[in-house]
């Protein structure tokens, strides 16, 4: 298989084809891997939380569609939003447009909701649902947060059963294992997936907050 209209080395023509292969290979796990979580036995039911200092609750959120939730690393002890999980929502914002033909988004965090808010209007985040959880167990009891009130990037789902109960039914969070330490979400960020592609990979680089959103094709 050609691969450009450009002359193409046969040592590059043979090396691609085996990446090719490679390819097919890791799409095919990802969908035996995709299959795997879908077919989970149901999880715990959960309680009935109350966000937004009680102006909203996990009833309200999960309708009869599943209810995603993104739990960004901000407040108690993380005192200023993750570099990381801003580029996360970044991604999310531009995308929950879709996402709401078939399942509902909301990202939580235990900063308090004004200044939760605040941060969002300052990224643009002009469609994703912020709620605040700092008052109830939410993010302790998904693992996202400890008892001293550190905080964690996770991501969670939601799914009403037969019966109507609020079910758990999948978590993640980059922490893998003692040996995977910040892998576990990476194909849900689109940045990496794109480094991934170039000569020099992703190396060390890390998202941070220190630069703005390009506008209009001009950086900011």
């Amino acid at each position: 298989m050609e691969y450009t209209n450009l002359p193409e080395s046969a040592e590059y023509l043979k090396a691609r084809e085996e990446l090719r292969l490679a390819e097919i290979d890791l799409m095919r796990q990802r969908e035996r891997v995709a299959q795997q979580r879908r077919d989970l036995p149901p999880g715990p039911v959960m309680p009935n939380y109350a966000f937004d200092n009680g102006a909203v609750t996990l009833g309200d959120l999960v309708t009869d569609r599943p209810l995603i939730v993104y739990h960004l690393m901000y407040g108690k002890k993380q005192t200023t939003p993750c570099p990381m999980c801003t580029m996360w929502l970044d991604g999310f914002n531009g995308v929950a447009h879709h996402i709401a033909r078939n399942a509902d988004f909301a990202v939580v965090a235990a900063a308090e909701p004004d200044e939760l808010r605040r941060f969002g209007r300052e990224r643009g985040w002009d469609q994703l649902r912020l709620l605040s959880c700092g008052d109830n167990t939410f993010k302790r009891d998904l693992r996202s947060e400890d008892e001293a009130g550190n905080q964690d990037s996770t991501l969670s789902v939601f799914a009403r059963d037969g019966e109507g109960e609020i079910r758990h039914h999948y978590t993640t969070r980059p922490r893998m294992g003692e040996d995977i330490q910040e892998r576990g979400i990476d194909l849900y960020a689109p940045v990496w997936q794109l480094l991934d592609l170039t000569p020099s990979g992703r190396g060390d680089w890390y998202a941070g907050l220190d630069y703005g959103r390009l506008v209009s094709g001009n950086r900011t």
